[in-house]
This record gives structure tokens, sequence and C-alpha cells, in this order.
């Protein structure tokens, strides 16, 4: 049995950003116009893998694979993506592009966001937000931070879309990223006692971590997949999610997996990749 590790603040990651997140899919042409006209991404390149990004910056690869076999919905895996844009206005024209598609939404204040949630065409799911301030984010004594799921007033948002449809502008990027985790406290051991995030929120069934005091850069929940075994290799949906870190944070990520026995692999680049108790890939690289 390995014993616990006891992190001090210097060993928590420090300036932490998400990268892409990377789908593998059957067709990844099909959904290049769910990403291009309701998302508002660029696409980046084609071919084998679709890139698509805002502003130059890949958030999203998607890479063909024909044989895949869409994952189980109780499977641990992406329950979303959560693509952040810079203002409310921006939000608002993401809102009227997902509504000229036909799609059905979701939307929600978080209090410390404001979201709107849909599946793409192969049933990923996707958030698009926006963050309230900082200063506005309601927090405890203890540093946490309370989030809620409350109605989000669309007819208000729609009215601060800009008259013409534009793009998700520079400023956009992978704001967090949600996972379905088959064990919480082994999910909490792994990205919180090992990686060193810290829990900003809990709630039943679900842990919001982070760096840096953000309100989450992860979301680990069980509400479907508590048990559940991992997908197996080359199904569709999550491959992997990029996290940046400055490069000694990640070598000293590398010790701390090698002294909680955590199997990891160096990456081109000075980067590792390794997976969470329920499969899930994280490719940490180089800020």
């Amino acid at each position: 049995m390995t014993a616990a590790l006891s992190l001090s603040p210097k060993t928590a990651p420090h300036d932490l950003a998400l990268g892409a997140v990377a789908l593998s899919s059957r067709d990844p042409e099909r959904l290049i116009p769910f990403y291009r006209d309701g998302v508002g991404l660029e696409v980046l390149s084609t071919g084998e893998t679709v890139v698509l990004g805002a502003g130059g910056r890949p958030l999203v690869e998607i890479t063909r694979r024909s044989d895949a076999a869409p994952a189980p919905v109780r499977a641990p895996g992406l329950f979303h993506m959560a693509i952040r844009v810079p203002d409310r206005a921006s939000l608002a024209a993401r809102l009227l592009a997902l509504h000229h598609m036909g799609l059905r939404m979701g939307a929600s204040d978080h209090l410390v966001s404001e979201a709107l949630y849909v599946d793409d065409p192969d049933g990923n799911g996707i958030e698009i937000y926006r963050d309230r301030p900082a200063d506005e984010w309601p927090r405890s004594v203890d540093g946490t931070i309370a989030m809620a799921t409350l109605p989000l007033d669309l007819n208000a948002l729609a009215r601060e879309a800009l008259p013409a449809a534009q793009p998700a502008p520079a400023g956009t990027d992978m704001g967090h990223v949600h996972l379905k985790v088959s064990d919480l406290e082994a999910a909490r051991r792994f990205w919180v006692d090992t990686v060193g995030l810290t829990i900003m929120a809990r709630y039943p069934g679900a842990l919001f971590v982070s760096a840096d005091g953000y309100h989450h850069h992860l979301g680990l929940n069980t509400w479907q997949s508590s048990g559940a075994p991992a997908p197996a290799a080359g199904t569709a949906g999550l491959d992997h999610f990029t996290v940046r870190l400055p490069q000694a944070s990640i070598d000293a990520l590398g010790q701390r997996l090698a002294a909680a026995g955590v199997a990891f692999a160096a990456v081109e680049g000075g980067g590792l990749t390794v997976r969470d108790p329920s499969g899930n890939t994280a490719v940490f690289r180089p800020a």
C-alpha cells in the first residue's frame, strides 16, 4: 500500500490552463458545422484529425476512428467540455447561433457564471459560458465557492447579442472540463492529493477542483457512472484533455505520481500523460 502524500501549497500547481479536448469520432466532418456555426470555432485544420479553435488557439481536436463504438452512457468519460467566452455579448451570440440551428439547449445561472448546455451530433456534452467577475463569486470562510443551478433569462441574454452573427472572439478558451468518474473518493485522492488541485465546492456525488482559486478547472461526478468500468479502448468520445503547466510544475507532478505509484508516460516536449483511476486520460504539457 502506498502511503498518502502530504501536499504543501508549494507542491500545488499554479498558472494552470486547459488546452484542447481531444475526441474520437467515426465521422469528424459531420461535427464541423456544429462547432463552426453553433459554437463559433474556426476550422484550423482538417484531415484524419479536425482541429477547431478561436484566435488561432486549438480547443477541440476530433480524430477519425471508423470503428469507434458509442461510449455507454454510464461509462466514465466526458460529462462536458466547457468553452469560456470573454463577455456576455459573445455568450448571447452563441445562444442565437445554436437557436438558429434548431438545437435543444439547457441554460443556467451558476452564480459564478452564466452557461448554455448543448450536445454535439455525437452526443458529447458542451457547455459555453462566461464568468462573472471573481470578486462577485460567493465564497465561504473556508475559501470554497458557492455555486448553484438557477434559471437563466434567455430573453435578456439574447438582447445583448450583436446584430450580425459573430464567431467566438480571441480570448475564448477551454475554461473547464467536467468528467464522469466511477469512484469520487478515488478521484479526489488522485486529483487533489496527488495532482495537487484544491477542492472549491462539494455537492452530492460531485467535486469541483481547481488551481489558483478559480471556481473549477475540473468537475468530477458519479451521477451516471458510479462503479462503472472505463470504456473500451477505441470508444467514441473523450480521448484525452490537455492541461498546461509550467515545466517545473510538470516535473514536480511526475515526482508525485511516481511516489504515489501511479503509472505515467513522458510525451514529447517535456510533458506527461496519465490516466486517472476512472480511466480518463490527461496530457500535461508545458505552458
